[in-house]
């Protein structure tokens, strides 16, 4: 029998050195996927949203787990190994994902439900701010069959004589203003009145000018001028008798006709 020359031995020694370093990394090779892939198997959520890349993270650790078995097959099992590996990081990526998008569908849900309370809340607040400012007008109205709800602001308003709105006034037109805000469908007409002292040609002018007053002031504060009309009689439909300082007092007077809630408004007398 033929004994091995030095340099066949130390050729030997090499070769089976080699293949232990091999075999050595295609073992590390296994151990990180078959982690890797006990990991993704385990977790509800991958499976839920990865399923075919946990199956072939399964599959390919399985071929390399077979291929091991066999001498000089050390690269293919390190190949497979590292699919089965890729496969279940992709898995595990896939399911992160997925969750993270399930809490932004939840975060974008919730939000939502707040901002629908809000606005309900809003609304409750609108309406019943809505019922208060009614009730003032209400109060501050009297309701006529033939012309339906109208609201009388007084001589007190004015200077004698004069269209210019006091700033005493602000308050009421305000409510005015908020009442018509809150009933986008209402028009109103404004009619000016005044008693029978002084020419009635200067009646007739002073009482249109008081209406325009207080009907530029609805427009300042924002209600369309097309919402509203404006009408002045003078001293023409009297309320009181001219002939003492009250009543004459009564029949200076701006009246604020409103439409019903569908906006139709009572022919102008």
């Amino acid at each position: 029998m033929s004994r091995l020359t030095p340099m066949a031995a130390l050729a030997l020694l090499a070769l089976l050195g080699l293949q232990g370093c091999a075999s050595q990394r295609s073992e590390s090779a296994l151990d990180d996927a078959t982690t890797a892939f006990q990991k993704v198997k385990d977790d509800s959520d991958v499976l839920r949203s990865a399923p075919r890349d946990v199956i072939r993270a399964g599959e390919s650790l399985a071929r390399a787990e077979r291929l091991a078995g066999y001498i000089g097959t050390g690269s293919d099992v390190r190949h497979y190994a590292y699919l089965s590996q890729r496969y279940s990081e992709i898995a595990a990526e896939h399911a992160r994902l997925a969750l993270n998008q399930e809490r932004q569908t939840k975060l974008d849900l919730e939000r939502q439900r707040l901002q629908l309370a809000l606005r309900e809340a809003k609304l409750a607040s609108v309406q019943q701010q809505g019922k208060f400012i009614e009730a003032q007008i209400a109060a501050l109205a009297s309701e006529q069959t033939d012309r339906g709800l109208v609201m009388t602001l007084g001589d007190v308003l004015f200077d004698t004589g004069q269209a210019e709105l006091k700033s005493s006034a602000s308050r009421t037109v305000l409510k005015l203003v908020q009442f018509l805000q809150l009933n986008p469908r209402r028009v109103v007409r404004i009619e000016g009145y005044t008693d029978s002292t002084g020419a009635p040609a200067d009646n007739l002018k002073l009482s249109r000018d008081r209406a325009q007053s207080v009907a530029d002031m609805l427009v300042d504060l924002g209600v369309d001028e097309k919402r509203i009309e404006v009408e002045g009689y003078g001293d023409q439909y009297p309320v009181e008798a001219n002939a003492s300082e009250r009543g004459r007092a009564q029949n200076r007077r701006v009246e604020i006709v409103f439409s019903d809630d569908k906006g139709k408004l009572a022919p102008a007398r």
